[in-house]
């Protein structure tokens, strides 16, 4: 008897082991984790009839820095931030712009609807609200900002291998500040528009690899 116990209690614990192992690795090849970074340029965008201040079209640099997760195939989440600096345009009176935003976004992967796409090649869109702070530089550093936003953009990626990708992406800040501003006349430069941003950059998977 006391054999035979030994025997089903070693099976029971080799069982456990076994669903244990399972489940795990189960975990890891859904978690899939990856740590995105891009620069690239800017251009606000300020809705003033008659501007005094008004910047570049194109505007250096835009830093973006995000850290991702899949929960499957196809959705996802993202937490991520971006600094950008602008400038005034030939013709516009002088100023510099620092803005910087945070945004918590939905992530969805088009591959399982693109079927036919070629597989090194990933489309992604992202979407969600965040928090934008925007601070102009020397004489008008008290005209800041902070205002909620919603951020919408698409990603191309393309797969190096099984963990790394570079990837392009263009995205719109809608800025939900309302009309209210500084006097331009009277207190110089502010700024509480939108902006759209152009960046290059590359995705690492930090986990998992069922999604890379």
């Amino acid at each position: 008897m006391a054999s035979n116990f030994k025997h089903k209690k070693f099976l029971f614990m080799l069982m456990c082991m076994v669903f244990v192992s399972s489940f795990m690795d189960a975990q890891n090849a859904t978690s899939k984790w990856k740590l995105q970074f891009a620069v690239g340029f800017n251009n606000p965008i300020d809705n003033e009839e008659d501007p005094i201040f008004y910047t570049e079209y194109v505007n250096l640099p835009t830093v973006n820095i995000g850290l991702q997760h899949m929960f499957t195939e196809s959705w996802g989440a993202k937490l991520d931030g971006g600094f950008n600096r602008a400038s005034n345009a030939e013709s516009s009176a002088e100023f510099k712009l620092n803005y910087t935003r945070i945004n918590l976004q939905a992530v969805y992967d088009f591959n399982k609807l693109i079927w036919f796409w070629p597989e090194p090649i990933a489309i992604v869109a992202h979407a969600g609200p965040g928090v934008s702070f925007t601070k102009p530089l020397g004489n008008y550093a008290d005209n800041s900002y902070t205002f909620l936003n919603a951020l919408a953009g698409l990603e191309v990626h393309y797969g190096l291998s099984r963990t790394l990708s570079v990837y392009g992406d263009v995205s719109y800040v809608f800025s939900f500040s309302g009309e209210d501003k500084y006097d331009p006349h009277i207190e110089g430069y502010s700024f509480n528009g939108d902006m759209i941003y152009f960046t290059i950059g590359i995705s690492i998977s930090l986990s998992g690899c069922a999604y890379c």
